[in-house]
Formats: structure tokens, sequence, C-alpha cells
């Protein structure tokens, strides 16, 4: 007896046939009409298709532009696979069309609201495994969010990139297209290929993509990790202990050119020895998720849940940070959700609509840098972007976010010209979406991986960037405290004979130091396009430049604030730095500059030895001035303290080319003062004037303190004391 198929009708059937029906399922895969079940598949070219069952293998016809359709008797849909001939060879394979769809309504529910925490799981390209009564069944499972698509099918290495055969289906009214696919596996290459409004089609990459091809290739590519984290010691401490009180000195990287041509995992045996010999307590990466134009440094991302494959794959980026938290450093990494790159290929009008970027032009792009700027409005954009935060920090143990360009995010009428912006809902320049999306992200995260820092570059006098989001603050643990670092490297390049006129803006940074939680930064943008290395930017000849520059790091380390420092600055790199190529590392074998690197592991040090120089950063309790008007001799002096008051560290800087002989410093005690770091040390390059190791403060009246002691201060140097008894 003929049994009859379930009828389609002809024009849906040509839909199907062509891979631009949004709703596939409902014509392939197996459909029961309560007797039989007709199931349809698409394979094209072949010269005969059946369906194999564990009861038998039934006969399908071709019925339109490689639709095949055949009918098994009884109404439950059994365990089946598809036999397609080609010539005289049957090739035996899944039907992804019988499987159910792999994301909940729970998931779904959580994404429109904008609060799927994990949104990585739910979205993007996930290995799965099924048990069948035919046998295992291994594949991927695709989805991405396209809601003005007209159609989406996944192209890849598992189907010849022809998408005829893979066409997703739309998920109710999330905008989210699904489809599991058979035989595809963890390695290899996809996209998806979307179908406009205007019937065009496009191959985007992933935007969920967890890994890439090797830069300028495009692809997507699937992934599955079998990494064993090694660090749960590290992990456990982290979650019981606030960073933010703690000592933070933070060694700045550009993996692509700290040394050239090293793997994530080669970089790890010689950054680690590096890093832990200078004493950093952190390393900082510059944007790792993947760019695909090199000089952009990483700001520029395309893939934002995909470590760069330019180094290894994201086991491998793994293994990196594993082995820096085996050694006791800290990772934070540069984070770029401001904006995007208008590349066709990746997020830009992924659907054929401003979909993650702002619709609206007066907001949706950054004039600066040729971008787009997202949607921080829209529920999902805000999700994608909070999860992304997430990510890196439960999927890679990253322990801080630095967060890039936040003023632009901030400012409506950021880098734009009059007439060019549009205010908000209330007539002002705040862009509240971006504050809203901010205040989420740094709540969220500080949430669920307490231990970790979110961290500002913000470059403007917004306040409360580090207030508490309950009290209306942006909630980042950490602000760049760009004030200092503009004021203190134009003081300092400064002739010392003129520096006297400019002692304000050396001692300005006080003024505020305590209305946010800051860091001092000497970062990467400071030695680059044109500004010159720190060395150069030091006046006077080589002695007084490499002086110059221990000077500032003596400075820097005890002023009030958290550190930063750039790679290659540790050795007083000569040159300005280049992404182009590594660093001049034949200079640490010149005594001088490598004076410079022993100063600098000695800072650190001093630093992480002495509570005083860090546990009370924030408030107006951990400083205070000895000397703040003592510009005619070019110095500061001034105490730091600890947050418990069982420690004071006395700071003398000596910013002018000259030393100061028998100078007198009032002091808080009586008694001897131990020299416990001297930036004009020997074996720094110094000329070694300082103090025989120590002074002593007697009764005499200085500074309107009632002692102090007589000292001998290093031209461009910098000297701490503490009390030898306390």
């Amino acid at each position: 007896m003929k049994l009859n198929a379930i009828t389609v009708a002809p024009e849906l059937l040509e839909a199907v046939s062509e891979g631009s029906y949004h709703a596939p399922h409902d014509v392939l895969g197996p459909h029961s009409d309560g007797e039989n079940v007709t199931v349809r598949v698409i394979r094209q070219l072949a010269d005969a298709v059946s369906i194999v069952t564990a009861d038998g293998e039934f006969s399908a016809v071709h019925e339109a532009n490689g639709v095949w359709v055949a009918v098994i008797p009884g109404a439950d849909v059994p365990d089946y696979r598809v036999s397609a001939t080609y010539g005289d060879e049957p090739q035996i394979s899944d039907d992804g069309y019988r499987f159910l769809p792999t994301i909940g309504s729970m998931d779904e529910h959580l994404f429109r609201e904008g609060r799927h925490e994990r949104l990585w799981e739910m979205l993007g390209a996930h290995t799965r495994e099924y048990t069948t009564e035919l046998g295992t069944v291994h594949g991927t499972s695709f989805s991405v969010w396209a809601p003005n698509a007209r159609a989406v099918r996944v192209v890849g290495d598992f189907n010849g990139w022809n998408g005829v055969g893979a066409s997703m289906r739309a998920l109710g009214s999330t905008g989210v297209w699904e489809l599991f696919i058979p035989g595809a596996q963890a390695g290899a290459r996809y996209k998806f290929e979307i179908r406009y409004q205007d019937g065009s089609w496009h191959q985007k990459a992933d935007p969920m993509a967890r890994r890439t091809e090797v830069p300028p290739s495009t692809a997507s590519i699937i992934t599955e990790s079998d990494f064993e984290w090694d660090d749960a010691k590290w992990m456990k401490s982290r979650a019981e202990t606030d960073p933010h009180s703690g000592p933070v000195s933070i060694y700045e990287v550009h993996l692509g050119s700290w040394r050239t041509g090293l793997s994530y995992r080669e970089i790890a045996e010689q950054l680690i020895e590096h890093v832990k010999h200078l004493g950093f307590t952190h390393v900082e990466f510059m944007p790792v998720a993947e760019h695909p134009f090199g000089p952009s440094w990483g700001y520029q991302v395309t893939s934002y849940y995909a470590p760069t494959s330019r180094f290894g794959s994201p086991d491998d980026f793994r293994y990196l940070i594993d082995e820096l938290h085996k050694a006791g450093i800290g990772v934070i990494m540069d984070w770029v959700p401001a904006h995007f790159p208008k590349d066709s290929w990746a997020l830009a009008r992924f659907d054929g609509t401003p979909l993650y970027e702002d619709p609206n032009p007066l907001r949706g792009e950054q004039p600066d840098w040729g971008t787009y700027v997202f949607n921080f409005g829209r529920n999902e954009v805000r999700n994608f972007l909070v999860a992304n935060a997430l990510y890196w920090l439960e999927e890679f143990h990253i322990d801080g976010i630095r967060v890039d360009a936040v003023a632009s995010m901030l400012y409506l009428d950021y880098s734009r010209e009059a007439g060019k912006w549009q205010p908000n809902i209330y007539g002002g320049r705040e862009n509240l979406e971006a504050i809203s999306f901010i205040q989420e992200a740094n709540a969220t995260a500080y949430r669920i991986q307490p231990g970790i820092m979110m961290i500002a570059e913000e470059s403007t006098s917004w306040g409360g960037v580090t207030g508490l989001t309950e009290n209306g603050g942006l909630g980042y643990g950490l602000k760049w405290n760009m004030g200092w670092m503009n004021d203190t490297l134009r003081y300092l390049q400064e002739n010392p004979i003129n520096r006297r006129w400019h002692h304000g803006e050396l001692t300005f940074s006080l003024v505020y130091a305590f209305s946010e939680q800051f860091l001092l930064p000497i970062s990467h943008d400071e030695v680059v396009h044109g500004k010159g290395s720190l060395y150069s930017k030091m006046p006077g000849d080589h002695w007084q430049k490499l002086a110059g520059v221990r000077l500032l790091f003596g400075y820097q380390w005890s002023h009030p604030g958290k550190q930063l420092l750039f790679m290659g600055q540790e050795f007083a790199q000569i040159d300005e730095w280049s992404d182009g190529h590594g660093l001049d590392w034949w200079l640490t074998d010149n005594p001088a500059h490598d004076g410079v690197m022993q100063c600098v592991k000695a800072l650190n040090d001093v630093y992480k030895e002495h509570p005083a120089l860090w546990s009370d950063d924030f408030k107006n309790s951990g400083f205070e001035w000895i000397d703040v008007s003592d510009g005619d001799h070019n110095v500061l002096s001034y105490l730091r303290k600890s947050a418990d008051g069982s420690e004071v560290v006395a700071v003398i800087c000596n910013f002018a080319g000259v030393p100061h002989n028998d100078y007198r410093v009032g002091l808080p005690r009586l008694g001897g003062w131990k020299e416990i770091f001297n930036s004009d040390a020997k074996e720094f390059g110094g000329s070694g004037v300082g103090n025989m190791g120590r002074v002593e403060a007697n009764e005499t009246a200085w500074n309107g303190r009632p002692y102090s002691a007589i000292m001998q201060l290093p031209p461009y140097g910098v000297v701490y004391l503490e009390p030898e008894e306390m």
C-alpha cells in the first residue's frame, strides 16, 4: 500500500529548497500525521536518497530542487539516518532537522529582558553529543541573534560553504535563529549567511564566536575547551580579598610586541620570569579580543568573545593566565565596549539594520575613530556586553577589566561639534543609557566575581566614577588619574631651572587625589605617536635623562593611588614604542639602563613591604604634606601612612638638577630614620648621594613639626625614610 506524504505548497517547498525560509523545520525533518511520518531532507545532486531506521530502509522521492521526501509507517518518529548516493557511493549522515531546539524558553526570556548572565552558553556554536538508538550523534548547535533578517543559514567546512541545506529556524519573537548540524566538529570554520530585507545574502562572522581564524582571515571556528585549571588556590584567595585595599603595581603589556613571534605559551615562560623578577603584582594586557587590524592594538574589536588567534588557541590563553596565577601575578585585560569597527563581515549592520549600533546617526557613530557606537539602550545589546565582561572573568579567570574610552560613552557630545549631537530626554549631554549600562556591568561583575577589579580609563571630571551604583556612582573600583599623569609629565619635561614656575602643576593632584579611587597610569598612550619614550621626555644629557626616569618612578610609587607602567619603560627604552617591532631588550645589557630596571624592582619590593604606601590610598588620612611650598628648591616632601596607623614613610623628592646638601626636613618622630629607598643609589646608575643609610631627627622644630633631620638630597632623586623604631 502506498503511503501518502504530508503535502507542502510548491512555493513553500521552493523557499525551503533555497534555504530562504524562516521556519525550515516546519517542512524539513520528521512530521507525523498520526498514522505515518513524513521525512523531508535536502540532498542536492544526490542520485538516490533513503531513510534508514532500525526497522528498515525507506526510499525517498525527489520532489524539487534537491528536496527528497520519504514516508515511514507508524505514528511515532523513529531514530533514523539519511543515506544519500552520489554515483556509486552511499553516504550515511544524520538529519539536523529532527532535533529539538537547543535553546530553552527561559534562555529566550532572559535574553529578551537583557538579563542572561551566561549568554555565551546560549548563543554561538556549541559542540553537542546525543545518544540515540542508532548510535551516538556528534555535532554542533548554532544560534545567532538577527531579528531583522529574512533568513539565516550556516556555512562552513562541514557543508562545503553551501548553506542551502543548513537554513536556521527563527525562535519565536526573540530574533534568535537556531540549528543543530550533525557532523560539524571542533576546529571547523563557519560563518552565518544572512538574508537582508532586500533579499541580498551576506556572510557574517559569529558575534559570539569563541575562536577565530588568524587575521586577516575572518571566519569563526567551532571550539571546545579541555583545559584543566590549576589556580584553585589563587581563585579562592581572590574571592576572599579586596584588591583595591592592597598593593597594586601593574605592568602593561602589548602581547604582539613585548617580544615578537611568541605564542601564548612561549610568552608565559618569558613574561612571568620578567614580571616576577621586577615584583609587579599584576600584568595588564592591551585588548586580547580578536581584532582584524594589528596596528589598532586591539581597540577595534570584531569578536568580543574570542582571544586573538595570533598567538594560539583559547586554551593557550588560559594556560598563560593559569601560569601567571600560579606565579602569584594577577591579570587585567583591556575591554572596549564603547565602539566597534565598521567591517562589513562583523557586527556592523549585522542583519542589514543598525542592530548592535545605535540607529540614531547623531549617536551611532564615533567620528574620532570612524567606528560605530553600541546601542546601550537596547536590552539584547546591553546583555551582549555585560555578559562579555562576565565571560572573561569566569571562563578565563581574568582578575580585572580596564574599560577603555569611558568618557566617549558618558557624553553625547563627545568629539562632536555643535549641532551634530542630540541631547538626552532632559536636555543634557549625558548618555543616560550608557550610564545605566556601565552601572549594570560593574555591579554585576562585582556581585558574581568578588575580588575582581573594574577600572575606568575616564579622562574628564565626571563625578562618582568610583562611587557606589546605589548612590548614583558608576561603580568602578579604580579610575585612571589622567590629570596626575598629564601634569607630572608636563612638569618633568621642563628644564630644572624653570620648574620653580611650574611647582603648582606638581602639587595640584593632591587637591583632588581622594575624590576618586585612583590609579596612576604611565601607559602606552604616553610613549607613542610622536610623544617619545619617558627617557626622551626628560631634559638633559644621558645620565640626567635616566635619573629623571628613576625620579618619576620614585615619585609615582609614593603618590596616593595604585601604579601602572607600560612595558619598556622599566629599563628606560630610548625610542618610543612601536607595535611593529619588539622592545629594545639589548639596552638591558647596558649597566645604566639595567640600573633603571633594578630601581623598579627595588621600588616594587619596598612598595609591597610597606602598607603605608598602599593601604590608605583613597583617603586623606593616608597622606600628609611635610612641605608643599619649596618650589625654589624644586622639592616636595610628604608622609604616607598606613590605614591602621602603625606605619609611616617620609618621602622627599628633589626635582632639581643639583643636590641639596644639609637640607632640613620636618619629621613626626624623634630619633633615627632609616633610608629604605634612594633613586640615586649607585646600583641604579645614580651618583650615590645619600645619607649613609639613616638620618637622625632631633628636637629642632621645622615645617611646623617639633622634630627635624638634616639630609643630603640627591639630584633628580627621591628618598624614602621610615622610623627605626615604630
